[in-house]
C-alpha cells in the first residue's frame, strides 16, 4: 500500500509532471517564474488548492455525484473557484507584498487547467481518499518544482550576456522546452521489464 502511494506521488511529481510532461498549468509557469521566492510561494498556493480540490473532488465523486457524472465538471469548477477565492483573501490579508507580487496570476489559479486536470484524473483513475491526497501532493510538488526550476534559470539568465534575439519570451520558451525534454527522460524510469 505504501509503495503504491509513493509511486503515485513520484509519478505525479516527476515522471508525469503536470507542467513539463502534460503542459498543464503553463500560465503560472511562464508568468510567475521570474523570481524564485515568488515562484515558490505560488507553488505552495497551488499545492494548497490542489489538496483541497482533491479532497472535495473525492467527496463529491463518492457521496454526492455517483449517479450524476455529467455534473462533475461544473462541481469541480465551483470547488476550485471557491478555494482560490479563499486563498486569495488569505494571502491579501496575511502578505500584501506577496499578493502584489503574484498579481493577476493568483486569481488565474481558478482557470489553471492543472488543478481541474487533477480532479478529473483522480476520479477517472478511481483513486481512493489517501491515493487522491498522494496524487495532489505529487502534482503540487511537481508544479512547484517546475516553477522554481524555471525561476532559477531565468534569474541566472539575467546575470548572463544573452543575445537580444533570445531575451524575453523566446528564452522562456527555450528553457521550457529543454526542461520538458529533460523531464520526459523520466518516462521509463520506473517501468518494469515484461
Amino acid at each position: 500500500m505504501m509503495a503504491d502511494l509513493v509511486w503515485i506521488f513520484v509519478a505525479a511529481a516527476v515522471v508525469n509532471n503536470f507542467t513539463l510532461s502534460w503542459f498543464l498549468g503553463l500560465c503560472p509557469f511562464l508568468g510567475v517564474s521570474g523570481r524564485i521566492d515568488t515562484a515558490l510561494r505560488m507553488g505552495l498556493a497551488n499545492i494548497f488548492v490542489m489538496l483541497v480540490t482533491a479532497v472535495c473532488a473525492h467527496a463529491l465523486n463518492t457521496w454526492v455525484l455517483p449517479h450524476a457524472p455529467y455534473l462533475r465538471l461544473i462541481a469541480f469548477i465551483v470547488v476550485i473557484a471557491s478555494t482560490v477565492q479563499f486563498v486569495e483573501m488569505a494571502i491579501k490579508k496575511l502578505s500584501p507584498a506577496l499578493f502584489k507580487a503574484l498579481g493577476i496570476f493568483l486569481p488565474l489559479i481558478t482557470t489553471n487547467c492543472a488543478i481541474l486536470g487533477l480532479a478529473l484524473f483522480q476520479t477517472n483513475r478511481g483513486y481512493g481518499f489517501i491515493q487522491s491526497i498522494a496524487f495532489a501532493l505529487g502534482a503540487g510538488v511537481g508544479l512547484t518544482l517546475a516553477l522554481v526550476l524555471m525561476a532559477g534559470i531565468r534569474q541566472e539568465g539575467e546575470l548572463r550576456d544573452i543575445p537580444d534575439v533570445l531575451e524575453g519570451a523566446a528564452m522562456s520558451f527555450l528553457i521550457a522546452g529543454i526542461l520538458s525534454m529533460a523531464f520526459m527522460g523520466f518516462a521509463g524510469l520506473f517501468s518494469t521489464a515484461a
